[in-house]
């Protein structure tokens, strides 16, 4: 069978969000260089892929498919196994768990992380102008409430779905990863058991072998 191809930077948190699902469920996968500096997501190629010009974009074999948290619920459900049931579909309450920290991370935790990362890596790297502390600050304070419920959540289960690793849990790994490269890594000290958590998921595999290539793609320290 030929190996999966993905479509994007290693250094993109989308795709990093896909990876990290092929790495769980040990499928083979090739990811396919989009250059922005060429203007390469905006082309006719890629456009066939993704419409919105953005990435990732994903093949299997005449499956092509965009958005990388659709793309991420068909790899682990294509590639499912005993060894790697990430969404749990055969329990109702742990899919419902399962979804309900997949939407808290989408909604609650990534639009209060995500923009610490941009104003400390991102946008002084991309376009060169400094950090806005205002954002950042704001936005620290928004995250400490969310982590606050992460606490309690993680303070009775060792993941956040339930005692099992899911795709919430992996949703978390390229932003976090990021935001742990900051200033404001420390920030989880204050949390113990959201920081044994983070601890227990960068201790995977999968995850190790991803953040050492994102670290090396961004040139910042893994």
């Amino acid at each position: 069978m030929a190996p999966v191809k993905v479509f994007g930077s290693a250094r993109s948190t989308n795709v990093a969000r896909v990876l990290v699902c092929l790495e769980e469920v040990g499928a083979e996968y090739e990811v396919v260089n989009i250059d922005f500096q060429a203007k390469e997501h905006k082309s006719p190629e890629h456009l066939a892929r993704n419409p919105f010009g953005q990435i990732p974009a994903f093949q299997d074999g005449d499956v092509v498919l965009f958005e990388s948290r659709a793309i991420s619920k068909f790899i682990l459900r294509k590639y499912k196994s005993a060894e790697a049931d990430l969404l749990r579909e055969g329990d109702l309450e742990e899919a419902a768990m399962v979804d309900v920290w997949t939407e808290v991370e989408a909604h609650q935790y990534n639009p209060a992380l995500s923009p610490v990362v941009y104003e400390c890596l991102v946008y002084p790297a991309t376009r060169g102008v400094p950090t806005n502390q205002k954002v950042v600050d704001e936005s620290l304070e928004k995250l400490s409430k969310v982590l606050d419920v992460y606490e309690a959540r993680l303070s009775k289960h060792t993941y956040l779905a339930g005692d099992f690793v899911s795709f919430a849990d992996l949703n978390h790994f390229p932003f976090t990863f990021y935001f742990m490269a900051t200033p404001h890594a420390l920030l989880f000290d204050s949390y113990p058991h959201v920081k044994a958590w983070w601890e227990r998921l960068m201790a995977r595999p999968s995850m190790k072998k991803l953040g050492a290539s994102m670290a090396a793609a961004a040139g910042i320290k893994a």
